[in-house]
């Protein structure tokens, strides 16, 4: 943990874990309020957490802002948020269990009083829990701002989110810890595994699952790779090589998704988050509507009408969705007159020129898509977010629905276009090669170019100091320098834009590329720099996001597995429409057709009944977590029978007296 310690108002010392930024203008009724709820007992409704003020840095400036607070606390109190969290630990017979104080010593690594029995990413997660659970009691608005209104339950932190007057709230790195992460994960060149765990430790569960599906996803396409490059180098003209690769589509994209769901859970299990139950969702910081009374907590908070809900989306947003997939629809007509253009062209004069000119329009439309991309997912955010969805859960689900259907819309429909209207192969093998291409350039420019830079560039004044400070020896930084540079560092907004990276690229990959077989390979040598840019950014770039205590990666899980599906009706009608299966039909095309449709419905049911019949969760660990849920239910047991046998004189005779 950091080596510097911190020392709380009454003189505790304490190793500082996250840092809390409130606005510069908030006034100071407003923050001895703050602090005093923070820091006093569980009992009287506070956090029970230690605090101090962050001191100005060597080279103070005017525009520092003095409103920084480092925020810690006891093991004994971290404990006792583990427990309140519902935190998982191995157990000394190796399960997982929830833990419990009372209980303590009977788990693997605890020792003494428990210190470093949690890691730094654990207790950082409890002390945001703590946090976010800290409650008004009585007061009808934040003292010193009476526009930011409370209520009797209100989730302090969230409403001061909300107004405005709380910046920001994230996590410290471990210095030394990060720097030994750093090693092992991307500053040497290796052929290797990534160090999940040690990922898992220091980032949490959400992301070393997303590092975890990125890696089986990699070696998932290898043997796709190694059969595309012979397909490719070897006179693979033919269209029976495409039968044939359309083939090993539909099994690979529905065999590497069921075995990823057992890998998965068997990573989940071995960090304690595969049978956590989930905590009870708080509604969002940006929520509101008219204060009422929840009828499952019974507390107050700000009700909204589902239909006035359901009619912003269906009225609003609905069309809003569909007039964005026109105008993609429009831009890709444009596309393709400017494809016919080159193409003429380069009929008329066929010159080395001309043959680079075939290749502009889709370059050009690649990086048009991911503009509009762009443009659409800030639209997206904004619509969502005036859809006054109450859970975070709810409004993501709706975020990402929003972003795939367009994102799917918008890169593959030319694709679609030219495949099955078009009828033209050479052109979509030259369409999905140059659209693959320019959008792994671009993603990588913006991915991990770009955020260096302007992380650089936002922070040169910090950064001279930091080389001025740093000798040789490499000393590390005080930690007032330390939390100032944290505090500018870009926030990491999740793994969102990481998935549907993936996502795009797996479609790329089992809708067409028995077409483009060196699809795969280039998907692999993208992913493989994507481990390290992506790790870099983590370890450099952005600020340490708080632990996400995730079971598996989601609702992106579901938006694979459709694509998997829609990949079975491609690669079909793909198959269906080569030369060599067509002379099998030779006088009736609707024969064809029927059959095509009646061995696409084959497979897809072939597919379903696999998705049936290999368990989501391995034998091994359905054994150790139907062992866990006897022993509760055992205990629970001799726990009613200990209550009932005290119970059970006086109801006896009650019911004696009453027969009498």
């Amino acid at each position: 943990m950091q080596q510097e310690l911190s020392t709380d108002s009454s003189g505790s010392r304490f190793t500082p874990l996250v840092v809390v930024e409130l606005a510069s203008n908030v006034k100071e009724e407003t923050i001895a309020w703050l602090l005093s709820r923070i820091r006093d007992q569980q009992q009287n409704g506070g956090a029970q957490l230690f605090l101090e003020q962050l001191g100005p840095s060597v080279e103070a400036q005017e525009k520092e802002n003095p409103n920084i607070f480092l925020v810690g606390a006891s093991w004994q109190r971290l404990l006792s948020g583990a427990e309140d969290v519902g935190l998982f630990k191995e157990y000394n017979d190796g399960s997982m269990r929830g833990f419990t104080r009372a209980n303590k010593h009977n788990f693997k690594d605890f020792k003494g009083d428990g210190d470093g029995f949690l890691s730094m990413a654990e207790c950082q997660y409890i002390i945001k829990h703590e946090l976010e659970t800290l409650r008004a009691k009585d007061e009808t608005h934040v003292p010193g701002h009476s526009q930011a209104k409370l209520y009797p339950g209100k989730s302090i932190i969230r409403r001061l989110l909300s107004k405005g007057l709380l910046i920001q709230i994230f996590p410290l790195h471990e210095k030394e810890e990060l720097k030994r992460l750093s090693f092992s994960w991307y500053k040497k060149v290796k052929l290797s595994l990534q160090p999940l765990d040690d990922i898992r430790h220091y980032y949490g569960e959400g992301q070393a699952l997303y590092f975890g599906f990125l890696e089986y996803f990699t070696f998932a396409l290898v043997p796709m790779a190694l059969i595309g490059v012979p397909y490719y180098l070897f006179d693979w003209e033919d269209y029976d090589k495409y039968v044939v690769f359309a083939v090993f589509n539909l099994i690979w994209c529905t065999v590497i998704l069921e075995l990823w769901k057992r890998f998965s859970a068997s990573l989940a299990y071995s960090w304690g988050t595969l049978s956590r139950k989930k905590a009870f969702e708080e509604p969002r910081p940006g929520f509101h509507g008219v204060l009422g009374f929840n009828p499952v907590t019974g507390r107050e908070e700000p009700l909204y009408p589902t239909a006035k809900r359901h009619l912003r989306i269906y009225l609003v947003s609905l069309p809003f969705v569909l007039l964005c997939l026109y105008l993609s629809l429009y831009v890709m007509m444009i596309y393709f007159q400017m494809e016919g253009w080159a193409l003429s062209v380069h009929d008329e004069d066929p010159t080395f020129w001309t043959g680079i000119l075939i290749f502009i329009p889709s370059i050009i439309y690649a990086v048009v898509i991911e503009i509009m991309n762009l443009i659409y997912r800030y639209a997206a955010e904004f619509l969502t977010e005036w859809e006054n969805h109450r859970l975070e859960s709810s409004y993501q689900n709706h975020l990402v629905l929003k972003v795939l259907v367009f994102n799917f819309f918008n890169c593959f429909a030319s694709l679609f276009y030219i495949a099955f209207v078009m009828q033209d192969m050479v052109l979509l093998r030259q369409s999905l090669a140059t659209l693959l291409i320019t959008s792994q350039i671009l993603n990588q420019f913006m991915e991990a170019f770009l955020p260096y830079w302007l992380q650089r560039r936002r922070n040169k004044k910090m950064i001279r100091k930091v080389q001025k400070k740093r000798t040789l020896e490499e000393k590390e930084l005080p930690l007032v320098e330390q939390v100032r540079l944290e505090a500018d560092m870009s926030t990491y907004l999740g793994t969102f834009d990481d998935y549907l990276e993936l996502f795009l690229l797996f479609g790329y990959v089992s809708l067409f590329s028995c077409v483009y077989p060196l699809a795969a390979v280039l998907v692999v040598l993208n992913n493989i720099t994507e481990v390290y840019s992506d790790a870099f950014k983590m370890c450099q770039v952005f600020k340490r996001p708080f632990s996400d205590p995730a079971a598996n990666i989601g609702v992106w899980q579901l938006a694979f597995e459709a694509m998997s599906v829609i990949a079975v009706v491609t690669n079909c009608a793909l198959i269906g429409m080569s030369p060599q299966v067509k002379a099998y039909f030779p006088e009736s095309e609707t024969q064809l057709i029927l059959w095509t449709v009646a061995i696409e419905h084959g497979l897809l049911a072939f597919k379903f009944i696999l998705a049936f019949l290999i368990p989501d969760i391995p034998k091994h660990i359905q054994i150790k977590l139907s062992r866990l849920e006897f022993e509760s239910l055992e205990a629970l047991k001799k726990k009613r029978q200990l209550h009932g046998g005290k119970c059970w004189k006086p109801w006896s005779s009650v019911r004696l007296s009453s027969e009498e």
